[in-house]
């Protein structure tokens, strides 16, 4: 199937809307890229309150698309519902778990799409394809009719070819959504320190030293927690809870992909003191970007730490520069950057959505620009 579900019609004239299908949509299933889950699944009763809110603003639903399994991978590979083609690179993965999400709109077949992010994977997926995507706010955003993961990370978003169908996308699931233009000169964090050691690929962190360059940007170089710390934690917290998410599939964990089994089986040994200690990392983490954000209207990092892998690769964290705003529960925004050879991405936290935007715009204008 790849990149698509099902594909609908779409009457109207309003912006083409595509949505992962891990979201409800009245008259579908969910299948949630999962084959126990679609051989259960009856037709939606109703749209999710995302989708509700899209289609009051004028948006036409052209159809779902594909993820990877439970949304519990950010490879975007799916053996069973397909793998959807990565446009800007075939012989790479797509990322995920917002795989059909990213390639609907980066092959023009939707305006906007429809992801979730729980570790990454409306901003990996992003960056995997060459498209904008916003990890929105924890809680902004109703997550009522979205199939759920880790509910204490969950977050639907928006993805578009550019920042301004991302901005479309956030009008329409938050109607009188604005972003103010950025007034003076911009400056930023840029985040480093424990856990990165020669994890980043140079060309990939010169592709966003030079983005934020051309758009003037005053960088300082500022440190953060051990990054492997808290990917560690965020692992912890999403197979806990994606275990008790998924519970009622245990009886079926032979027909599950080998890394959803794998997952599942380590969500039901992880002990209290485990979680405990997870939170406590998550705790760290929320106060170092509340200490930073103090400082610094926005911090940047690349989204992924290199050039996405090739399909059947495996040796490097997907999630290593994502997860941590998923654990301070922050909006993060990943932006394409051009790079000689390679497929790069930076990524913006910021305290809200409308603040990663505005500097967003700002780097994406001089990138295109230059």
């Amino acid at each position: 199937m790849g990149t698509w579900v099902v594909r609908l019609n779409g009457n109207g004239g309003g912006p083409r809307l595509a949505v992962k299908d891990c979201i409800d949509v009245a008259g579908l299933p969910t299948t949630a890229g999962c084959p126990v889950v679609a051989e259960m699944a009856e037709p939606a009763a109703n749209d999710a309150v995302v989708v509700a809110t899209a289609r009051e603003a004028g948006a036409r639903i052209v159809g779902k698309t594909s993820l990877t399994e439970l949304c519990w991978s950010a490879s975007g590979v799916n053996h069973w519902a397909g793998t959807p083609v990565n446009p800007r690179d075939p012989r790479r993965v797509p990322g995920g778990s917002s795989s059909g999400s990213a390639v609907a709109v980066a092959d023009g077949e939707a305006d906007i799409a429809l992801g979730t992010d729980t570790g990454g994977s409306i901003r990996i997926p992003a960056a995997c394809c060459g498209v904008a995507g916003l990890k929105t706010t924890w809680g902004r955003i109703p997550v009522k009719g979205v199939y759920s993961l880790a509910p204490s990370l969950d977050g639907v978003g928006p993805l578009g070819a550019d920042l301004a169908a991302v901005e479309l996308g956030m009008r329409l699931i938050e109607p009188g959504f604005t972003v103010r233009p950025v007034r003076g000169g911009l400056t930023a964090g840029r985040l480093g320190g424990l856990g990165l050691d020669g994890e980043v690929e140079p060309a990939v962190d010169a592709a966003v030293d030079r983005a934020l360059a051309a758009a003037g940007v005053a960088v300082t170089h500022v440190s953060f927690v051990d990054f492997r710390q808290a990917v560690e934690a965020a692992g912890v917290i999403i197979d806990a809870e994606g275990f008790r998410s998924n519970a009622y599939l245990m009886q079926y964990l032979a027909q599950l992909s080998p890394h959803v089994r794998r997952n599942m089986e380590r969500g039901a040994r992880l002990t209290r003191a485990d979680r405990a200690a997870a939170e406590r990392v998550r705790e760290l983490v929320r106060d170092t970007f509340s200490s930073l954000l103090a400082d610094y209207p926005v911090l940047v990092t690349p989204v992924l730490t290199r050039q996405p892998p090739l399909l059947g690769e495996h040796g490097f964290a997907l999630t290593l520069l994502t997860a941590p705003a998923n654990l301070a529960g922050l909006p993060a925004l990943a932006l394409p950057v051009p790079a000689a050879g390679v497929i790069a991405s930076l990524q913006v936290i910021g305290p809200d959505e409308e603040q990663v935007l505005a500097f967003g715009r700002v780097v994406e204008a001089a990138v295109a620009a230059g």
